[in-house]
Order: C-alpha cells, then sequence, then structure tokens
C-alpha cells in the first residue's frame, strides 16, 4: 500500500467522482483509475460501488475511510511540526468562521505580530465547518455556536447580543430597545440558512409567533450591513458589529435569549504550531478587551 494510493482513495471517496477527482489531483483519468484499482487489489476487497461514472463508498469502504483520513492526518501533523520547529515561523494559517464581524480587527491584529505568516480564510456554515475540522483542515475556526463533538475543543472566547439594526429613518430608530414580536410585519436581509446566528434567529421568532420574512439571503455579512442601510430591509446582527456602522442604529432585543456565544475551535490532535498559538493569543486578548 502506498501513500499516493491513499491521497487519490481519499480524493475519490471525497468527490465521488473519477472525472473531478482526477481533475482535483491534476492526474489523468485512466492514471486515477488505475492506482484505486491497485489499492483495491492490495487490500483484498473493492472499496466503491460502480454506478455509471459515478463511485460510492460501499461498506469497506466506508470503514476504510476512516482509518486513511486518520493515517493521512497525523502524517501531515509530523510534516508540520517538523517544518514549525525547523525554522522561523512562516507559511499558512488555516482558519474558518461562520461569525466573520470580528475577523478584520483580529486579522490585523495577526499581521502586526507575524507580517511573515499567511493566512487563508474560508466562511462556512456551521456543518460544512464541522466536516472540514473532523478532517483537520484548519488550525483554529471562530464559530458561534460553539462547536462539540469527541475531536473538537471549544474555548468560549466571548458572548455577544443579538441586536436588531435598522436604517436611520426607521420607525423604530428612535427608540431605546424593541420587542421580538414587534418586527413580525417586517423585512429583513441576513445570511442563508446554516449559520449559528441565523438558525437561533429563526427558532426564536418562531417562539415569538412568527416566521420572519427574507429578501435577501447570501454569505456575505459585510453586505448586510449595506443592505439595511439602502432601506432594503432590517437585520439581526450581533453587538460587535456597531462599532463599524455608523449609518445605522442597532436596537437591543427585549429577549434574553438573544445572545451568542462566540468560540475558538480546534481538532484535539491537530499540531499547533507557533503561528497558530500565536492566533490563539490575538483572539484571546481581543475578546478580552471587548469585555472590560
Amino acid at each position: 500500500m502506498e501513500l499516493l494510493q491513499i491521497r487519490y482513495f481519499l480524493e475519490v471517496a471525497r468527490s465521488g467522482h473519477v472525472t473531478e477527482a482526477a481533475r482535483n489531483l491534476h492526474v489523468t483519468q485512466s492514471s486515477l483509475s488505475k492506482t484505486i484499482q491497485r489499492l483495491e487489489e492490495d487490500l483484498g476487497v473493492p472499496l466503491f460501488d460502480r454506478i455509471g461514472r459515478r463511485l460510492r463508498l460501499n461498506e469497506y469502504g466506508s470503514l476504510f475511510l476512516q482509518r486513511a483520513e486518520r493515517a493521512l492526518f497525523e502524517l501531515e501533523q509530523g510534516r508540520k511540526e517538523l517544518s514549525d520547529r525547523s525554522g522561523p515561523a512562516h507559511g499558512t494559517l488555516e482558519l474558518a468562521v461562520n461569525t466573520a464581524s470580528m475577523l478584520p480587527n483580529l486579522l490585523r491584529a495577526f499581521r502586526m505580530r507575524q507580517p511573515d505568516v499567511h493566512f487563508h480564510v474560508q466562511m462556512l456554515t456551521t456543518q460544512e465547518m464541522v466536516t472540514q475540522l473532523l478532517r483537520g483542515a484548519f488550525d483554529y475556526c471562530l464559530s458561534s455556536p460553539p462547536l462539540e463533538g469527541e475531536d473538537i475543543e471549544s474555548t468560549i472566547v466571548y458572548v455577544d447580543p443579538i441586536l436588531v439594526a435598522v436604517p436611520k429613518g426607521h420607525r423604530l430608530a428612535g427608540r431605546s430597545s424593541v420587542a421580538l414580536a414587534e418586527l413580525k410585519d417586517e423585512w429583513f436581509v441576513g445570511v442563508r440558512q446554516g449559520y449559528g446566528t441565523r438558525d437561533l434567529v429563526d427558532s426564536l421568532c418562531q417562539e415569538a409567533g412568527f416566521v420572519p420574512r427574507y429578501v435577501y439571503e447570501g454569505d456575505e455579512p459585510a453586505r448586510i450591513s449595506a443592505l439595511v442601510e439602502a432601506e432594503i430591509g432590517i437585520a439581526f446582527m450581533p453587538g460587535t458589529a456597531r462599532y463599524a456602522r455608523e449609518q445605522l442604529v442597532f436596537l437591543p432585543i427585549e429577549n434574553e435569549g438573544l445572545k451568542r456565544e462566540i468560540a475558538l475551535v480546534r481538532h484535539k490532535s491537530r499540531y499547533i504550531s507557533r503561528a497558530a498559538a500565536e492566533f490563539r493569543e490575538v483572539v484571546i486578548s481581543h475578546f478580552k478587551e471587548l469585555s472590560t
């Protein structure tokens, strides 16, 4: 059994299609198919059911996938540890978020401390984040709500109230607070379902007797503020967002359940590089200052 075979197997298992997997691996389909066939011959069992051009993991493949992912994960952690210890901090910090209101400030502070470290950030739904995190894809995640799992470590770094943002000319702009039920006839803009804050808000609105009517649902939280300013709709937004939007009015909501816990999340077995440890210090320090 060769490491190359394991890598190819994982890519086919995740994509479910030889054409897509070959494209991602930058190899020919015939080369990929032959490599998978040799792996199956080495193991003595088929790993996939062939359905037309698609491949679906069978019982043997599903069992082998868990072991293969774990083995490749450990090898990758070993490579990262050796690289980290052999020279100054460098490389790429892999991050994922499903809450992005404070991300610019955090990245700015991190870059000031580690100017030679690159970072790559993905905005994901909560479920997408869990799936990728368990594969060891990220050094750290910023998530609301905190994530749970046997291999997941979540540290709550901030409890953030959820406010309602309205344009300055809105009928509620002069209020000091608003009851959730008063918003039942409003139009809303927000992120799509699957993000923690959206799912929490929707459930509490239903408890208050209404389903929010969304005229816009997207993946870019920064765009939500611009849409509220343009009077397209109002929005539920985290309290940390209010510091950056002078043209909006942020109103507390008379509901104690409307708050979110922001957690710093990692895979328990992933090697913590010096850059990742530095990022953790930046996050904890930043939210500690907000809490004082």
